[in-house]
């Protein structure tokens, strides 16, 4: 078990001399329903903020046009809802696409538990095969019918809080939060995946090595923060850096940009976008405390 601190943040390189945005990856981010945008945009932004070289969203056609407003850095890919009765084999084929393109792939934030949106999540659980960080929705999915963890492979990280483990695992709350160690180890073991257990003290149970999580702010407890986490996890995997730690350091910093945003902001005042802003403050500690 390890304890992640700031010295973790000499594992970020510095940028390629003559890099271009193809030399740090491509997220797609597989994110929001009507009137749920921002947890698209929310993803994609801490993508970028992280590292990331290109992001496409792909969402429902109503949010096309905020998310252009928004990010006009991202490439925006929809889909009518409709295509999944009317002609779902021209939806799966633009998700295929899409999951041809991507080098990491965000599954769930706001996409609604919806029919269509259960068409979705079973497809890309079948047909992805780059690191994929399933969260919200597309874990609630996955808990109504657990059949769909037949498709769990070790690309996967999940990163539930405690009421979506208890929905996957059908636990109490107040049982997991009693030993969430062991929860999210036992179910990473018995599926071969990656675990994000978020609480005050997020615990990852990854491949070779567990890690506890101490950065953060109860100032974070705020609707996009989760959004906002899958985000920089997919931007470290952009930067190159190994499974296991991409994921333990994608955590740590999301709880370093947190604290910075507290301070400033205050512990209640805080919002998904504070923390957003404060990414790039953490990223550069490493030179400033001379990490690298």
């Amino acid at each position: 078990m390890r304890i992640l601190d700031e010295t973790a943040l000499k594992y970020i390189p510095d940028r390629i001399e003559d890099a271009n945005k193809g030399s740090y990856g491509h997220v797609l981010v597989i994110a929001g329903s009507n009137g749920m945008s921002g947890a698209g945009f929310l993803s994609s932004m801490a993508a970028y903020r992280s590292g990331a070289g290109l992001v496409r969203i792909l969402t429902v056609s109503k949010n096309r046009t905020i998310l252009q407003t928004l990010l006009p850095e991202a490439i925006i890919t929809t889909y009518d809802e409709r295509e999944a009765f009317e002609s779902k084999d021209c939806l799966l084929s633009k998700i295929k696409q899409c999951l041809d393109w991507a080098s990491v792939v965000v599954l769930g934030p706001g996409l609604s538990t919806e029919y269509y949106a259960k068409i979705i999540v079973e497809y890309v659980l079948s047909e992805c095969y780059v690191p994929m960080i399933i969260d919200a929705d597309a874990l609630n999915i996955i808990a109504s019918d657990n059949s769909l963890t037949k498709y769990y492979t070790d690309n996967i990280i999940i990163t539930p809080h405690i009421g979506e483990m208890s929905r996957l695992i059908n636990i109490p709350i107040e049982d997991i939060l009693a030993d969430t160690q062991k929860y999210a180890k036992e179910y990473a073991n018995k599926y071969g995946i990656t675990v994000v257990l978020k609480s005050h003290k997020s615990v990852i149970a990854a491949k070779e090595d567990t890690f506890i999580n101490e950065s953060g702010t109860p100032a974070m407890a705020k609707a996009g923060s989760g959004d906002v986490l899958c985000g920089i996890i997919a931007g470290m995997f952009c930067l190159g850096i190994e499974d296991d730690l991409a994921v333990a350091l994608g955590v740590y910093i999301h709880g370093l940009a947190g604290n910075l945003a507290g301070q400033k902001q205050g512990e209640h005042s805080i919002i998904a976008r504070d923390i957003l802003d404060n990414i790039g403050e953490v990223l550069n500690r490493r030179k400033r405390n001379g990490l690298i």
